[in-house]
């Protein structure tokens, strides 16, 4: 739980909608206000009113497993040692905390890139070093050998993969793109982040995608950015000596908010090659909170991925990286082609969009039902989850081997300057003869990116037949829907641009007597459309397509096809991170209020009972609090004699109290000691510690003798809480929380007379399940 009020009943999430509730009428709502004003009147002898509990579950689903989750604390506490420590900081020290902003910047870049680059090596070689040994069975016309070769590599990788995600880092499975927004939106969970999960990401994601899985790499390397820059934000390290007194600037939330917002770019900057795509999409799709400094750093970060990926691509340009061969920074350029463009190609763009529309939100349809399928299955351990990986994995190993036996073999063509019996890339032989190629075997035994480079590919309006464009495009659809949610590292990016420029492929040929684009132009718009269709973005989309294809002629028709799919797809459901993070269970703030939440106050969603503490209180009572609630936050209040009515004193947090307790600043009566205290701590002291290595409640030591002192709380309570009076609306408390990045918001009286506080509103109150809980004539509107 995140505030001081009970409900921390581990329920299951209720499976509402978000959006659409009919409103209530006027009388509706003053007869529930009526009625809660009455049931306060009744107990005005109480000090603290409301007796609702919040039974919103403090469970999700991370990876593929289930865990606790808790918000992050971005607000600034600005309490005495806090104040103490700002006004004492030297010029030295603020520059050192800028400098070493910049540094790790430059670290996560480096790290990022470096990380690309060897999943990129691993996955060439390991895959291509499978399909050469199976072409050469091929060829020796051993179809079994061959068979039993392919299958016996796909399931061996995808079995280590599965086996690193269930035994290791179940948060490593999926594409984390889901986590990582959420993370930034303010919610936590213990293993989203940790070091585990990054070595998972990385080797599971090589063997996955190695495995011929129909997954990508781009989207686990968002995650695996994050981790890189939340490892390096952890503020140093006891464990590994790592204490300097500089690397303690960073034991807070809100600066590791900013490190893993760079590392989610570079992320996308590795995955693509793509740098200022990357800061895009941090901006649009992952962060919720975006600064004008963040964006120089995010800038930064990727700019220096661009160049580690420059610098190890030249160097494998000598041919020392294996199978790698020799790609550039533009991945599938199309430059080639000459883009020009009329009326009907414009209305065979905007067939495109709407189709990417329906068919993206038919995928993110699809994927929900999938992903909460193989929720129940991941649920009974670990050995099924690898059950379910094998299954999937030799369901698409018969695809992509049996399927290109029902295509008939194409001669080679002539007009090209690839010779197609050398096995290029672009043409697989399979059961053909010398000087013939099947399509088919071309675009299913091929790793991701050379069937990417096969369909963008321009001039080769015939390379593929119609009935391939068909059959590939209903198998990789299919299976990429049935693929995500096992317990692998798993991207949606590859997926969806596959099917995409497959149909778009597809779209070109059927669109080639009225329309004078290159059908793999059509292939990029398609792969355009589907994006746009699944995913919901636009700008972030828009630049790294271009990036990725070095093509700036086709920016109007590439900004024209997302424009319409998306606004297509808008009008079934959402897109797929939105509805993953749904679906998993995490409480996310929205940018947006519900329209119902325009009809109620604040003041009327506060849960209790609330448990608060005194400016000087008795250590006994701490400790009861700490061990029979879950609360993070709890509201001090000081008390006559102190002052001569009862009044807010600030907010003061769990691992605050923890903190100080520890250090035994107790007195045996009743008094202010909060000279003592100031002297004998550094704001440092009470700052966020690593993953799992704060103090917890069962470190204290505490006798009886000492259960009946007192200790002064002053020093550390945060005494600018943000605050909202009871009768503001829930919409527009909503609105604030969210762009203030709150974990707590305190709610105080309008009248006089009444206790201080109402209540603490968290993101738990904010959620329908809550909301809709306590107002259950709320309806949805059809």
């Amino acid at each position: 739980m995140d505030g001081a009020r009970g409900g921390g009943e581990n329920g299951g999430t209720n499976d509402l909608e978000n959006e659409g509730y009919s409103f209530l009428d006027g009388k509706e709502i003053e007869r529930y206000r009526s009625g809660i004003s009455e049931k306060s009147m009744s107990i005005s002898t109480e000090p603290f009113l409301r007796q609702r509990r919040n039974t919103t579950s403090q469970i999700a689903i991370v990876g593929a497993n289930l865990c606790s989750i808790e918000s992050l604390d971005y607000e600034i506490v600005e309490n005495e040692l806090f104040k103490q420590d700002w006004r004492s900081r030297k010029k030295g020290q603020i520059f050192q905390y800028i400098a070493l902003k910049w540094a790790l910047a430059l670290l996560i870049g480096l790290g990022t890139g470096l990380v690309g680059f060897f999943n990129n090596i691993a996955v060439e070689n390991i895959a291509g070093f499978k399909l050469l040994l199976t072409s050469d069975l091929m060829y020796q016309k051993k179809y079994f050998k061959a068979f039993t070769a392919y299958a016996t590599c796909n399931i061996g990788l995808a079995t280590a993969a599965a086996a690193l995600c269930a035994f290791i880092a179940p948060a490593a499975a999926g594409s984390g793109i889901p986590e990582v927004k959420a993370y930034l939106n303010g919610i936590d969970a213990h293993s989203i982040l940790a070091p585990s999960t990054l070595f998972v990401k990385i080797f599971g994601s090589i063997l996955a995608v190695s495995a011929g899985f129909v997954v990508g790499k781009e989207g686990p390397m968002v995650h695996t950015g994050a981790c890189i820059a939340s490892l390096l934000g952890q503020g140093g390290s006891r464990k590994y000596h790592l204490t300097w007194s500089w690397l303690r600037y960073f034991k807070n939330d809100k600066d590791r908010r900013d490190l893993i917002t760079c590392g989610a770019a570079a992320g996308v900057a590795a995955a693509f090659r793509a740098p200022v795509g990357g800061v895009l999409f941090a901006l649009e799709e992952a962060a919720s909170w975006w600064r004008s400094a963040l964006l120089w750093r995010t800038f930064f970060t990727t700019a220096v991925v661009a160049i580690v990926l420059r610098a190890f691509i030249e160097y494998c340009w000598t041919g020392k990286c294996g199978l790698f061969g020799q790609g550039g920074l533009i991945m599938y350029d199309v430059s080639a082609a000459r883009a020009t463009y009329s009326a009907p190609d414009l209305l065979a763009v905007l067939f495109l969009g709407v189709i990417g529309g329906i068919f993206g939100s038919l995928y993110n349809y699809l994927v929900d039902k999938v992903l909460r399928t193989y929720s129940i299955i991941n649920e009974k351990g670990a050995n099924f989850k690898i059950l379910l990986v094998v299954g999937i994995c030799i369901l698409t190993t018969c695809c992509s081997f049996g399927l290109p036996w029902i295509s008939k073999c194409i001669a080679c063509p002539t007009d090209l300057d690839v010779d197609c019996s050398t096995e290029s890339g672009n043409f697989k032989r399979f059961q053909c003869q010398s000087g013939y190629y099947n399509d088919l075997a071309s675009l299913f035994l091929n790793t991701n990116d050379d069937v990417i480079r096969n369909l963008f590919s321009t001039s080769t309006k015939n390379e593929f037949r119609i009935s391939t464009l068909f059959i590939f495009f209903a198998a990789i659809y299919c299976l990429g829907i049935v693929t995500y949610g096992i317990a692998v590292p798993s991207g949606l990016f590859i997926p969806v641009i596959l099917a995409g420029s497959c149909y778009g492929r597809l779209v070109g040929r059927l669109f080639g007597s009225i329309s004078k684009l290159d059908t793999g132009l059509f292939a990029l718009l398609g792969a355009a459309s589907f994006l746009g269709g699944t995913m919901r973005m636009t700008v972030s989309l828009c630049v790294i397509l271009l990036e990725l294809t070095n093509d700036l002629v086709l920016l109007p028709l590439v900004m024209l096809v997302l424009l319409v799919s998306k606004t297509v797809a808008d009008s079934f459901n959402k897109g797929v991170y939105d509805q993953i993070v749904k679906m998993k269970g995490m409480p996310f703030m929205e940018s947006h209020a519900e329209p119902y939440m325009k009809n109620l106050a604040a003041g009327d969603v506060v849960s209790g009972p609330l448990v608060t503490f005194s400016g000087i209180e008795k250590v006994g009572d701490i400790l009861h609090a700490l061990r029979t609630t879950g609360h993070n936050g709890f509201p001090v209040i000081n008390e006559p004699p102190f002052t001569e009515a009862p009044e807010l004193c600030g907010l003061v947090l769990r691992s605050h109290l923890l903190v100080l307790l520890k250090g035994k600043s107790f007195s045996s009566d009743k008094v202010d000691c909060g000279r003592e205290i100031l002297g004998k701590y550094a704001a440092l002291d009470f700052g966020k510690a690593g993953a799992g290595k704060g103090v917890k409640l069962e470190d204290l030591d505490i006798d009886e003798e000492e259960m009946e002192m007192y200790v002064d709380l002053h020093p550390i309570v945060n005494t600018s809480p943000y605050t909202v009076v009871e009768t503001m609306s829930l919409a527009k408390a909503a609105i604030l929380f969210r762009q203030l990045g709150l974990r707590h918001m305190c709610v105080v009286p309008k009248s006089p007379g009444r206790p201080p506080i109402v209540g603490i509103l968290t993101r738990h109150d904010f959620m329908p399940e809550h909301v809709l809980g306590l107002y259950p004539h709320m309806k949805p509107h059809k």
